[in-house]
Protein backbone atom coordinates (compact mmCIF):
# COMPACT_ATOMS: atom_id res chain seq x y z
CA UNK A 1 0.00 0.00 0.00
CA UNK A 2 3.10 2.21 -0.20
CA UNK A 3 1.94 3.71 -3.53
CA UNK A 4 -1.50 4.69 -2.17
CA UNK A 5 -2.24 8.42 -2.70
CA UNK A 6 -5.24 10.70 -2.48
CA UNK A 7 -7.09 12.10 -5.49
CA UNK A 8 -5.79 15.58 -4.67
CA UNK A 9 -2.17 14.43 -4.54
CA UNK A 10 -2.61 12.61 -7.86
CA UNK A 11 -4.09 15.69 -9.51
CA UNK A 12 -1.29 17.81 -8.04
CA UNK A 13 1.40 15.49 -9.47
CA UNK A 14 -0.37 15.50 -12.86
CA UNK A 15 -0.55 19.31 -12.73
CA UNK A 16 3.18 19.60 -11.97
CA UNK A 17 4.09 17.11 -14.69
CA UNK A 18 1.91 18.64 -17.43
CA UNK A 19 2.66 22.29 -16.65
CA UNK A 20 6.39 21.62 -16.48
CA UNK A 21 6.37 19.61 -19.73
CA UNK A 22 4.04 21.66 -21.97
CA UNK A 23 5.17 25.28 -21.58
CA UNK A 24 5.24 27.86 -24.40
CA UNK A 25 4.14 25.46 -27.11
CA UNK A 26 2.35 26.02 -30.44
CA UNK A 27 -0.79 24.05 -31.33
CA UNK A 28 -2.59 24.12 -34.68
CA UNK A 29 -6.24 23.21 -35.19
CA UNK A 30 -9.79 24.23 -36.09
CA UNK A 31 -12.00 26.31 -33.78
CA UNK A 32 -14.80 24.00 -32.63
CA UNK A 33 -16.62 26.46 -30.36
CA UNK A 34 -16.00 29.98 -29.11
CA UNK A 35 -17.46 32.23 -26.37
CA UNK A 36 -16.51 35.86 -25.76
CA UNK A 37 -17.43 36.27 -22.07
CA UNK A 38 -18.76 39.56 -20.67
CA UNK A 39 -15.77 39.60 -18.33
CA UNK A 40 -13.50 40.00 -21.34
CA UNK A 41 -12.09 36.48 -21.16
CA UNK A 42 -12.26 34.20 -24.22
CA UNK A 43 -13.26 30.52 -23.94
CA UNK A 44 -12.99 28.23 -26.96
CA UNK A 45 -11.97 24.76 -28.06
CA UNK A 46 -9.66 23.60 -30.83
CA UNK A 47 -9.98 20.28 -32.63
CA UNK A 48 -8.51 18.14 -35.36
CA UNK A 49 -9.98 15.00 -36.96
CA UNK A 50 -9.52 12.85 -33.85
CA UNK A 51 -9.70 15.00 -30.72
CA UNK A 52 -10.16 18.44 -29.19
CA UNK A 53 -8.87 20.53 -26.30
CA UNK A 54 -10.48 23.28 -24.23
CA UNK A 55 -8.75 26.67 -24.30
CA UNK A 56 -8.98 29.85 -22.25
CA UNK A 57 -7.48 33.26 -23.01
CA UNK A 58 -7.50 35.90 -20.30
CA UNK A 59 -8.78 39.42 -20.90
CA UNK A 60 -5.29 41.00 -20.93
CA UNK A 61 -4.29 38.83 -23.90
CA UNK A 62 -7.68 39.14 -25.65
CA UNK A 63 -7.37 42.94 -25.67
CA UNK A 64 -4.21 42.66 -27.78
CA UNK A 65 -5.87 40.62 -30.53
CA UNK A 66 -6.43 42.43 -33.82
CA UNK A 67 -9.08 39.98 -35.08
CA UNK A 68 -11.96 37.88 -33.73
CA UNK A 69 -11.77 34.11 -33.86
CA UNK A 70 -14.83 32.37 -35.25
CA UNK A 71 -16.09 28.81 -35.35
CA UNK A 72 -14.48 26.84 -38.16
CA UNK A 73 -11.42 29.11 -38.37
CA UNK A 74 -8.02 27.40 -38.78
CA UNK A 75 -5.65 28.91 -36.18
CA UNK A 76 -2.31 28.49 -34.42
CA UNK A 77 -2.36 29.05 -30.64
CA UNK A 78 0.58 29.69 -28.35
CA UNK A 79 0.54 29.00 -24.63
CA UNK A 80 0.84 26.35 -21.94
CA UNK A 81 -1.14 23.40 -20.59
CA UNK A 82 -2.64 23.90 -17.13
CA UNK A 83 -4.60 21.65 -14.75
CA UNK A 84 -7.54 22.69 -12.59
CA UNK A 85 -6.81 20.47 -9.58
CA UNK A 86 -10.25 20.46 -7.83
CA UNK A 87 -11.88 18.78 -10.86
CA UNK A 88 -8.86 17.08 -12.36
CA UNK A 89 -9.42 18.88 -15.69
CA UNK A 90 -6.73 20.24 -17.95
CA UNK A 91 -6.96 22.98 -20.54
CA UNK A 92 -4.75 25.11 -22.75
CA UNK A 93 -3.99 28.64 -21.48
CA UNK A 94 -3.55 30.75 -24.62
CA UNK A 95 -1.42 33.91 -24.73
CA UNK A 96 -1.40 34.47 -28.51
CA UNK A 97 -3.54 33.45 -31.51
CA UNK A 98 -2.61 33.71 -35.19
CA UNK A 99 -4.64 32.63 -38.24
CA UNK A 100 -3.06 29.64 -39.92
CA UNK A 101 -1.26 30.65 -43.13
CA UNK A 102 -2.52 34.26 -42.95
CA UNK A 103 -1.37 37.37 -41.09
CA UNK A 104 -3.44 38.50 -38.11
CA UNK A 105 -3.59 42.08 -39.36
CA UNK A 106 -4.75 41.01 -42.81
CA UNK A 107 -7.52 38.90 -41.28
CA UNK A 108 -8.50 41.66 -38.87
CA UNK A 109 -8.68 44.09 -41.81
CA UNK A 110 -11.00 41.81 -43.80
CA UNK A 111 -13.22 41.05 -40.77
CA UNK A 112 -13.69 44.73 -39.93
CA UNK A 113 -14.17 45.63 -43.58
CA UNK A 114 -17.01 43.10 -43.97
CA UNK A 115 -18.62 44.11 -40.66
CA UNK A 116 -18.62 47.82 -41.50
CA UNK A 117 -19.77 47.19 -45.04
CA UNK A 118 -22.80 45.30 -43.69
CA UNK A 119 -23.60 48.29 -41.45
CA UNK A 120 -23.60 50.65 -44.45
CA UNK A 121 -20.40 52.52 -43.52
CA UNK A 122 -19.16 52.37 -47.14
CA UNK A 123 -22.43 53.26 -48.91
CA UNK A 124 -21.87 55.82 -51.66
CA UNK A 125 -25.20 57.59 -51.06
CA UNK A 126 -24.17 58.66 -47.53
CA UNK A 127 -20.89 60.24 -48.64
CA UNK A 128 -20.78 64.05 -48.62
CA UNK A 129 -19.40 66.01 -51.57
CA UNK A 130 -16.27 68.11 -51.09
CA UNK A 131 -17.03 71.86 -51.49
CA UNK A 132 -15.59 73.52 -54.59
CA UNK A 133 -14.80 76.74 -52.77
CA UNK A 134 -12.94 76.01 -49.53
CA UNK A 135 -12.22 78.86 -47.12
CA UNK A 136 -11.41 76.91 -43.95
CA UNK A 137 -9.66 73.54 -43.62
CA UNK A 138 -8.75 71.35 -40.62
CA UNK A 139 -5.71 69.06 -40.79
CA UNK A 140 -5.87 66.14 -38.32
CA UNK A 141 -2.37 64.66 -38.13
CA UNK A 142 0.86 64.69 -36.09
CA UNK A 143 2.03 68.27 -35.58
CA UNK A 144 5.72 67.55 -36.23
CA UNK A 145 5.22 65.09 -39.10
CA UNK A 146 6.68 65.34 -42.60
CA UNK A 147 3.16 64.81 -43.97
CA UNK A 148 1.93 68.01 -42.29
CA UNK A 149 4.95 69.92 -43.58
CA UNK A 150 4.26 68.73 -47.13
CA UNK A 151 0.54 69.61 -46.92
CA UNK A 152 1.25 73.13 -45.60
CA UNK A 153 3.83 73.66 -48.32
CA UNK A 154 1.34 72.73 -51.05
CA UNK A 155 -1.40 74.86 -49.44
CA UNK A 156 0.91 77.88 -49.47
CA UNK A 157 1.73 77.25 -53.10
CA UNK A 158 -1.77 76.47 -54.39
CA UNK A 159 -4.13 78.59 -52.25
CA UNK A 160 -2.41 80.83 -49.63
CA UNK A 161 -5.71 82.55 -48.78
CA UNK A 162 -6.93 79.38 -47.03
CA UNK A 163 -7.54 79.40 -43.25
CA UNK A 164 -5.84 76.29 -41.82
CA UNK A 165 -6.40 74.75 -38.37
CA UNK A 166 -4.05 71.98 -37.23
CA UNK A 167 -5.37 69.39 -34.77
CA UNK A 168 -2.37 67.55 -33.36
CA UNK A 169 -2.89 63.83 -32.73
CA UNK A 170 -0.99 60.58 -32.43
CA UNK A 171 -1.04 58.64 -35.70
CA UNK A 172 0.83 55.53 -34.55
CA UNK A 173 0.75 53.24 -31.51
CA UNK A 174 -1.76 51.41 -29.33
CA UNK A 175 -3.64 54.57 -28.24
CA UNK A 176 -3.48 56.32 -31.61
CA UNK A 177 -6.89 55.13 -32.86
CA UNK A 178 -8.77 56.57 -29.88
CA UNK A 179 -6.83 59.86 -30.14
CA UNK A 180 -7.54 60.12 -33.87
CA UNK A 181 -11.26 59.51 -33.24
CA UNK A 182 -11.31 62.12 -30.46
CA UNK A 183 -9.49 64.62 -32.70
CA UNK A 184 -12.00 64.01 -35.52
CA UNK A 185 -14.94 64.70 -33.21
CA UNK A 186 -13.25 67.93 -32.10
CA UNK A 187 -12.43 68.94 -35.69
CA UNK A 188 -16.10 68.43 -36.61
CA UNK A 189 -17.05 71.24 -34.19
CA UNK A 190 -14.76 73.84 -35.83
CA UNK A 191 -17.21 74.66 -38.66
CA UNK A 192 -14.66 74.05 -41.39
CA UNK A 193 -15.46 73.39 -45.04
CA UNK A 194 -13.41 70.17 -45.12
CA UNK A 195 -11.26 68.00 -42.85
CA UNK A 196 -8.15 66.10 -43.99
CA UNK A 197 -7.02 63.24 -41.74
CA UNK A 198 -3.95 61.12 -42.33
CA UNK A 199 -0.22 60.59 -42.11
CA UNK A 200 2.77 59.66 -44.26
CA UNK A 201 3.89 56.18 -45.26
CA UNK A 202 5.00 53.34 -43.03
CA UNK A 203 4.58 49.65 -42.35
CA UNK A 204 1.20 47.99 -41.91
CA UNK A 205 1.68 48.12 -38.14
CA UNK A 206 2.57 51.83 -38.31
CA UNK A 207 -0.60 52.64 -40.27
CA UNK A 208 -2.88 50.29 -38.33
CA UNK A 209 -4.58 53.01 -36.27
CA UNK A 210 -6.49 53.99 -39.42
CA UNK A 211 -7.86 50.42 -39.62
CA UNK A 212 -9.46 50.57 -36.16
CA UNK A 213 -13.24 50.60 -35.68
CA UNK A 214 -13.07 53.68 -33.41
CA UNK A 215 -11.70 55.77 -36.30
CA UNK A 216 -14.22 54.30 -38.76
CA UNK A 217 -17.12 55.10 -36.41
CA UNK A 218 -15.92 58.70 -35.94
CA UNK A 219 -15.63 59.19 -39.71
CA UNK A 220 -19.12 57.72 -40.19
CA UNK A 221 -20.67 60.22 -37.76
CA UNK A 222 -18.88 63.33 -39.10
CA UNK A 223 -21.05 66.21 -40.32
CA UNK A 224 -18.12 67.90 -42.11
CA UNK A 225 -16.79 66.34 -45.37
CA UNK A 226 -13.63 64.32 -44.62
CA UNK A 227 -10.71 63.30 -46.83
CA UNK A 228 -8.67 60.24 -45.80
CA UNK A 229 -5.00 60.61 -46.81
CA UNK A 230 -2.95 57.78 -45.31
CA UNK A 231 0.40 56.41 -46.42
CA UNK A 232 1.28 55.88 -50.07
CA UNK A 233 -0.93 55.13 -53.04
CA UNK A 234 -0.65 51.35 -52.51
CA UNK A 235 -1.83 51.62 -48.89
CA UNK A 236 -5.62 51.20 -48.55
CA UNK A 237 -7.08 51.74 -45.09
CA UNK A 238 -10.52 51.23 -43.57
CA UNK A 239 -10.59 55.03 -43.18
CA UNK A 240 -10.33 55.30 -46.98
CA UNK A 241 -13.56 53.31 -47.38
CA UNK A 242 -15.53 55.29 -44.78
CA UNK A 243 -14.30 58.82 -45.56
CA UNK A 244 -16.09 60.97 -48.14
CA UNK A 245 -12.98 61.02 -50.35
CA UNK A 246 -9.83 58.91 -50.46
CA UNK A 247 -6.52 60.51 -51.43
CA UNK A 248 -3.47 58.34 -52.25
CA UNK A 249 -1.14 60.56 -50.15
CA UNK A 250 -1.48 63.60 -47.85
CA UNK A 251 0.08 65.82 -50.52
CA UNK A 252 -2.29 64.48 -53.17
CA UNK A 253 -5.26 65.25 -50.87
CA UNK A 254 -4.42 68.97 -50.92
CA UNK A 255 -3.91 68.95 -54.69
CA UNK A 256 -7.26 67.16 -55.17
CA UNK A 257 -9.42 69.54 -53.15
CA UNK A 258 -7.69 72.95 -53.49
CA UNK A 259 -7.56 74.99 -56.69
CA UNK A 260 -4.22 76.18 -58.09
CA UNK A 261 -3.95 79.95 -57.70
CA UNK A 262 -1.81 80.20 -60.84
CA UNK A 263 -4.39 78.34 -62.91
CA UNK A 264 -7.12 80.61 -61.56
CA UNK A 265 -5.08 83.72 -62.41
CA UNK A 266 -4.56 82.43 -65.95
CA UNK A 267 -8.27 81.70 -66.19
CA UNK A 268 -9.13 85.19 -64.94
CA UNK A 269 -6.83 86.73 -67.56
CA UNK A 270 -8.58 84.74 -70.28
CA UNK A 271 -12.00 85.75 -68.95
CA UNK A 272 -11.03 89.42 -68.77
CA UNK A 273 -9.87 89.34 -72.37
CA UNK A 274 -13.03 87.51 -73.47
CA UNK A 275 -15.32 89.90 -71.54
CA UNK A 276 -13.46 92.89 -72.98
CA UNK A 277 -14.13 91.60 -76.50
CA UNK A 278 -17.79 90.92 -75.65
CA UNK A 279 -18.23 94.43 -74.19
CA UNK A 280 -16.70 96.07 -77.28
CA UNK A 281 -18.95 93.96 -79.49
CA UNK A 282 -22.05 94.89 -77.43
CA UNK A 283 -21.16 98.58 -77.57
CA UNK A 284 -20.83 98.42 -81.35
CA UNK A 285 -24.17 96.64 -81.68
CA UNK A 286 -25.82 99.18 -79.35
CA UNK A 287 -24.41 102.06 -81.39
CA UNK A 288 -25.87 100.53 -84.58
CA UNK A 289 -29.26 100.02 -82.91
CA UNK A 290 -29.24 103.62 -81.62
CA UNK A 291 -28.46 104.93 -85.06
CA UNK A 292 -31.35 102.90 -86.47
CA UNK A 293 -33.73 104.29 -83.82
CA UNK A 294 -32.66 107.83 -84.55
CA UNK A 295 -33.53 107.32 -88.21
CA UNK A 296 -36.96 105.88 -87.27
CA UNK A 297 -37.61 108.81 -84.94
CA UNK A 298 -36.85 111.25 -87.68
CA UNK A 299 -39.31 109.48 -89.98
CA UNK A 300 -42.07 109.40 -87.34
CA UNK A 301 -43.90 112.31 -85.67
CA UNK A 302 -44.02 111.90 -81.89
CA UNK A 303 -46.87 114.41 -81.55
CA UNK A 304 -49.02 112.46 -84.04
CA UNK A 305 -48.37 109.24 -82.19
CA UNK A 306 -49.28 110.89 -78.88
CA UNK A 307 -52.53 112.19 -80.37
CA UNK A 308 -53.48 108.69 -81.57
CA UNK A 309 -52.78 107.29 -78.12
CA UNK A 310 -54.86 110.07 -76.52
CA UNK A 311 -57.83 109.34 -78.81
CA UNK A 312 -57.59 105.62 -78.13
CA UNK A 313 -57.49 106.29 -74.41
CA UNK A 314 -60.59 108.54 -74.66
CA UNK A 315 -62.47 105.86 -76.61
CA UNK A 316 -61.61 103.21 -74.05
CA UNK A 317 -62.65 105.54 -71.21
CA UNK A 318 -66.08 106.15 -72.78
CA UNK A 319 -66.55 102.44 -73.40
CA UNK A 320 -65.64 101.69 -69.79
CA UNK A 321 -68.14 104.25 -68.50
CA UNK A 322 -70.95 102.74 -70.61
CA UNK A 323 -70.20 99.22 -69.44
CA UNK A 324 -70.06 100.32 -65.77
CA UNK A 325 -73.33 102.25 -66.08
CA UNK A 326 -75.09 99.25 -67.59
CA UNK A 327 -73.74 96.90 -64.89
CA UNK A 328 -74.86 99.23 -62.09
CA UNK A 329 -78.37 99.52 -63.51
CA UNK A 330 -78.63 95.75 -63.75
CA UNK A 331 -77.49 95.26 -60.14
CA UNK A 332 -79.85 98.00 -58.84
CA UNK A 333 -82.85 96.33 -60.53
CA UNK A 334 -82.00 93.04 -58.80
CA UNK A 335 -81.78 94.53 -55.29
CA UNK A 336 -85.49 94.29 -54.28
CA UNK A 337 -85.65 90.61 -55.20
CA UNK A 338 -82.38 89.86 -53.38
CA UNK A 339 -83.55 91.77 -50.28
CA UNK A 340 -86.85 89.81 -50.15
CA UNK A 341 -85.08 86.46 -50.61
CA UNK A 342 -82.60 87.36 -47.91
CA UNK A 343 -85.34 88.23 -45.39
CA UNK A 344 -87.25 85.01 -46.16
CA UNK A 345 -84.11 82.91 -45.70
CA UNK A 346 -83.23 84.61 -42.43
CA UNK A 347 -86.75 84.11 -41.10
CA UNK A 348 -86.70 80.43 -42.08
CA UNK A 349 -83.29 79.85 -40.46
CA UNK A 350 -84.38 81.55 -37.22
CA UNK A 351 -87.47 79.37 -37.01
CA UNK A 352 -85.36 76.25 -37.46
CA UNK A 353 -82.86 77.35 -34.81
CA UNK A 354 -85.63 78.17 -32.31
CA UNK A 355 -87.17 74.72 -32.81
CA UNK A 356 -83.75 73.07 -32.37
CA UNK A 357 -83.06 75.12 -29.24
CA UNK A 358 -86.39 74.09 -27.72
CA UNK A 359 -85.57 70.43 -28.50
CA UNK A 360 -82.14 70.69 -26.85
CA UNK A 361 -83.56 72.34 -23.70
CA UNK A 362 -86.11 69.54 -23.31
CA UNK A 363 -83.37 66.92 -23.82
CA UNK A 364 -81.13 68.59 -21.23
CA UNK A 365 -84.00 68.66 -18.75
CA UNK A 366 -84.76 64.97 -19.37
CA UNK A 367 -81.06 64.02 -18.91
CA UNK A 368 -80.57 66.02 -15.71
CA UNK A 369 -78.72 63.63 -13.33
CA UNK A 370 -80.61 65.04 -10.36
CA UNK A 371 -83.91 63.99 -11.89
CA UNK A 372 -82.61 60.53 -12.75
CA UNK A 373 -81.30 59.70 -9.30
CA UNK A 374 -83.68 57.88 -6.99
CA UNK A 375 -83.78 58.86 -3.33
CA UNK A 376 -81.44 56.76 -1.18
CA UNK A 377 -79.42 55.35 -4.10
CA UNK A 378 -75.80 56.15 -5.02
CA UNK A 379 -72.97 54.68 -7.14
CA UNK A 380 -70.28 52.62 -5.39
CA UNK A 381 -66.80 53.26 -6.79
CA UNK A 382 -63.37 51.84 -6.07
CA UNK A 383 -60.30 53.36 -7.72
CA UNK A 384 -62.61 55.45 -9.91
CA UNK A 385 -64.56 52.43 -11.28
CA UNK A 386 -68.18 51.47 -10.49
CA UNK A 387 -68.42 48.12 -8.67
CA UNK A 388 -71.00 45.93 -6.93
CA UNK A 389 -71.28 45.98 -3.10
CA UNK A 390 -70.39 42.29 -2.82
CA UNK A 391 -66.97 43.04 -4.39
CA UNK A 392 -65.88 45.10 -1.35
CA UNK A 393 -63.86 43.58 1.49
CA UNK A 394 -63.74 44.64 5.15
CA UNK A 395 -61.52 47.67 5.89
CA UNK A 396 -61.40 48.45 2.18
CA UNK A 397 -61.78 52.13 1.10
CA UNK A 398 -64.47 53.08 -1.43
CA UNK A 399 -66.53 56.06 -2.66
CA UNK A 400 -70.28 56.76 -2.63
CA UNK A 401 -71.43 59.22 -5.24
CA UNK A 402 -74.72 60.58 -6.53
CA UNK A 403 -75.45 63.60 -8.72
CA UNK A 404 -74.53 66.20 -6.08
CA UNK A 405 -72.52 64.51 -3.30
CA UNK A 406 -69.32 62.40 -3.15
CA UNK A 407 -68.44 60.52 0.09
CA UNK A 408 -65.12 58.75 0.86
CA UNK A 409 -65.85 55.71 3.11
CA UNK A 410 -64.34 52.49 4.50
CA UNK A 411 -66.29 49.23 5.01
CA UNK A 412 -66.43 48.21 8.66
CA UNK A 413 -68.45 45.02 8.33
CA UNK A 414 -69.89 43.00 5.49
CA UNK A 415 -73.26 41.21 5.82
CA UNK A 416 -74.40 39.05 2.94
CA UNK A 417 -78.19 38.33 2.62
Amino acid sequence: MSNLMTVSSLNTKIKSLLEATFMHILVEGEVASVTYHTSGHLYFSVKDKESSIKCVMWRSSVSKMKFRIEKGMHIVIEGSVGVYTPRGEYQFYVVKVEPYGQGALALAFEQLKERLKAKGYFDAQRKKSIPKHIKKMVLVTAKESAALHDMLKIIQKRWPLLEVIIVDTLVQGDTAALQIAKSLYYADTLQADVIVVGRGGGSTEDLWAFNEEAVAHALFEMKTPVVSAVGHEVDVMISDYVADLRAPTPSAAIEMILPDVQEILYTLDELMLRYKQIIIQNIQQSEQALHHLEEMLLRSSPSRRLKEIENEFKRLEDEFRRVMQYSLEQRISELPTLRMNFRQNIHFILQKKEQHLEYILKKIEMNNPKLQCKTGWAKVLKNGKTIELDELQEEEAFTLENASVKIEARMLKKIVF
